[in-house]
């Protein structure tokens, strides 16, 4: 037998590649105690087949190579066949077994994936050989490799090795048991040993046969790309207590993640899950809600920059690696917590919103904030539209932040959250959302401008603009609503004045009274300056 460590690289997504850096991260320290080699094993496909018929979501071999030795592999094998064009892990397995058999290295590891464990598990049982499975960790103790795997429910942790006399021992672990480092370093290499080996897969072997394959839907990639992450566990209870982690990581504008029980008890979709059989998530802020702590779920979550665990439980494990321990009931704690952070959230929309007035004129970041606010409920823009009185054709524009929508917009989506604006408004400030509202109508592009006729009047009912809409050019981009009644009088030019998806010409003289929380968009059809007198009516 070798002194070598292999290490099997996933080449179908970048993805799953870094994961299978992080193990050859590890098999290179492991190397190092044995005076070895750390090998990366590729698949491969002869050079004369076709490359059009690679998946275009699979890591190109120059870009893995390249990586590889400067992850600090010592040499890189790529196993050839045409089989390998698809992959399938009945035909990997065979390849595999077959050059383990003849080269004999000391070890073999797999990221912990769906994929890598049921590879691992066939090759393993092709060559009779030992497998360490949902490894946290590895060592060299005695010259042996001894593995970290959690037992008994994750209650435990067990160290275990292999029998006496074995051959080839293979191992899957925690896709993050350590992070790899692709800048330069005396370890790592811009070059190394390449050797393509033709592996022998028997043409008429049974097994599965693969229908189709897709990449995972990027809602589901969300959760791993997530600044802040709220995590339920079994302590919720049922699907009714699960509901506050979701209304808390909707406020929060976070994503949705869970530990087993609430995965196998279907309050929430496995996609969901964290930890060593799921996801690996780092967010910048983790809640951990009614979840004791269980290794297998720790894995998961360790790279968090922030913990919060929420328990009653004081001896639960969680508290052991958060940063902030709240000991209390979760179903009491949460509706408070959620109250709270929809408070914070619409406090901090009407803090932009103002500026955007006093800058008259761009957006800034209202809409990047009003869209975050929308993707963490899950809203599409005409369910928005409906909860805020808007069209969607509107909110398109304020979440491109090409328009900054009239005050009312932001008590409609405060009554959409379930929030009372008088809760996150102090009388002050609910003053000048009055005085912003006088202002709606402010000049925000070039093509036309105001001016108040009622100064002083901000916070009466009835007030006047005159209005004046540059030549041929639209007042808004498109139809938009708001409280209260209109009358236009038309003072210079020709005005197309749209109400509800009708069309209206009115002429210097012609005036017209409508109900503005209809739809409505007014334009200028002259070739100078269309000015009209508005009276604006609000509750």
């Amino acid at each position: 037998m070798t002194n070598e460590i292999w290490v099997f690289g996933d080449l179908r997504h970048e993805r799953l590649f870094r994961f299978s850096l992080n193990v050859l991260a590890k098999a290179q320290e492991l190397s190092r105690s044995v005076d070895g080699k750390a090998v990366m094993v590729l698949p491969g496909v002869p050079v004369a087949a076709k490359d059009s018929d690679r998946d275009s979501d699979s890591v190109s071999f120059d870009s893995a190579l390249e990586k590889s030795f400067a992850c600090g592999a010592h040499a890189v094998y790529v196993l050839e066949n045409e089989r390998f064009l698809m992959p399938r892990s009945d035909v990997f397995a065979e390849a595999l077994a077959g050059v383990v058999k003849e080269r004999a290295p000391m070890q073999m590891l797999f990221a912990l994936t769906d994929f890598g464990r049921e590879t691992a598990a066939r090759v393993a049982c092709i060559c009779s050989a030992g497998l360490m499975a949902d490894c946290v960790d590895l060592r060299i103790t005695d010259n042996r490799i001894v593995g970290l795997c959690p037992a008994w429910g994750g209650q435990i942790m067990a160290e275990i090795t292999y029998a006496e006399g074995h051959g080839t021992g293979f191992a899957t672990v925690h896709p993050q048991i350590q992070a790899h480092d692709e800048s330069p370093t005396v370890e790592s290499r811009t070059t190394g040993e390449v050797e393509r080996i033709r592996a022998q897969v028997n043409p008429d072997i049974n097994g599965p046969r693969l229908i189709s394959r897709s990449p995972e839907p990027l809602a589901q990639r969300r959760l791993e790309e997530a600044e802040i992450v709220v995590v339920g566990g079994a302590g919720m209870g049922n699907m009714e207590g699960f509901n506050l982690v979701r209304e808390l990581a909707a406020a929060l504008g976070g994503e949705v993640a869970a530990t087993r029980p609430p995965v196998l008890h279907h309050w929430v979709d496995e996609a969901r899950l964290i930890g060593q059989t799921g996801k690996t998530v780092r967010p910048g802020l983790l809640i951990s809600i009614g979840a004791s702590g269980a290794i297998q779920y720790t894995a998961g979550i360790t790279e968090s920059k922030t913990i919060v665990a929420i328990n009653r439980d004081k001896n639960a494990p969680i508290f052991q690696v958060a940063d902030i321990g709240i000991l209390g009931d979760a179903k009491t704690l949460l509706p408070l917590l959620t109250a709270r952070a929809k408070q914070l959230v619409m406090r901090g929309l009407a803090d932009v919103l103002s500026d955007v007035e006093k800058s008259r004129g761009e957006p800034g970041s209202f809409g990047t904030k009003i869209a975050k606010i929308r993707k963490s409920r899950d809203w599409s823009l005409e369910q928005l539209a409906k909860a805020t009185g808007q069209t969607p054709e509107f909110l398109e524009l304020v979440e491109s932040d090409k328009m900054s929508p009239p005050v009312s917009f932001l008590l409609g989506l405060a009554g959409a959250l379930g929030v009372d604006p008088g809760t996150f408004l102090s009388r002050e400030e609910q003053s000048a959302i009055r005085d912003q509202r006088a202002q709606s109508f402010i000049k925000r592009t070039r093509s036309y401008s105001y001016e108040t006729l009622t100064p002083g009047a901000e916070e009466s009912h009835l007030r006047a603009f005159m209005v004046t809409i540059e030549s041929h050019q639209a007042h808004k981009p498109m139809e938009y609503r708001h409280e209260g009644e209109e009358f236009i009088y038309v003072m210079e030019g020709d005005l197309e004045f749209v109400l509800g998806g009708k069309v209206h010409v009115l002429k210097k003289g012609e005036s017209i009274h409508f109900n503005s929380d209809i739809p409505h968009k007014l334009k200028s059809l002259s070739n100078e300056p269309t000015r009209c007198l508005v009276m604006l009516y609000t509750v």
